[in-house]
């Protein structure tokens, strides 16, 4: 977030009472989260597909060496859904709609034949209409934002130093965030870059509990925390 947005952050936490406000990354608390060891000289890589933003960080030794921001995530996928869906079908639907289609039957890589009924306004009518949406149509959809994302966490590898990356490729990229459970996400990923990639237990509430862990001990987690007192 820009230093606006943390101040705005910021505002808001001690205007709720709490008496010391701190931001962390957020690939970091989700890697505590799933019990990685950021604070140890091992490489690793949790990229975190949020609502509105992926993140993609390599961690070691308490820090970030590289990341990467892209404002590409569930969002984007809910809007390119709606698109199609108004294209293709020419029926508008709401992002509620759309998300619960991309949770239904949202796919990157071809499998099991799946469908859906959509329900929404005929644009031509005006009247309310029913129709079908396969696995494919849906994948057709967000494939193209889901791909820019392959090619941010691409771009981040690229930059690793050769010994950091030497352990990533041993230990592999996590996936957190509602994102990570787009069915195929984990296998595209991997073809495309070579490593293996796992999807972490219950991604949804990964950052949640890192924030745990930190506000546990404190002390011991100074380092990874960005200091926000203005």
């Amino acid at each position: 977030i820009t230093n606006v947005e943390s101040r705005a952050v910021y505002d808001a936490a001690k205007s709720a009472g709490a008496r010391a406000v701190y931001l962390a990354e957020e690939p970091v608390l989700g890697a505590l989260g799933i019990h990685r060891p950021v604070d140890e000289a091992v490489g690793s890589v949790v990229v975190d597909i949020g609502g509105g933003t992926t993140d993609i960080a390599v961690l070691s030794s308490g820090g970030v060496v590289r990341s990467k921001n892209v404002k590409i995530a569930g969002d984007t996928l809910n809007n390119a859904i709606i698109t199609y869906l108004r294209d293709e079908f020419k029926l508008l639907v709401g992002e509620k709609t759309a998300e619960a289609v991309k949770i239904a039957i949202g796919s990157v890589v071809q499998k099991d034949f799946m469908e859906a009924e959509v329900r929404g306004r005929d644009l031509l009518t005006g009247l309310p209409r029913e129709v079908i949406v396969t696995d494919t149509d849906v994948r057709e959809a967000i494939l193209p934002s889901v791909l820019h994302i392959v090619d941010a966490v691409r771009e981040v590898l690229e930059t690793t130093p050769p010994e950091i990356l030497a352990d990533v490729l041993k230990r592999g990229i996590v996936l957190v965030g509602g994102g990570a459970l787009i069915q195929g996400l984990d296998t595209l990923l991997s073809e495309s870059i070579g490593i293996p990639v796992y999807v972490a237990e219950d991604p949804l509430t990964a950052v949640a509990r890192g924030t745990g862990v930190i506000l546990e001990n404190l002390e011991k987690y100074q380092d990874i925390l960005i200091d926000a007192e203005y």
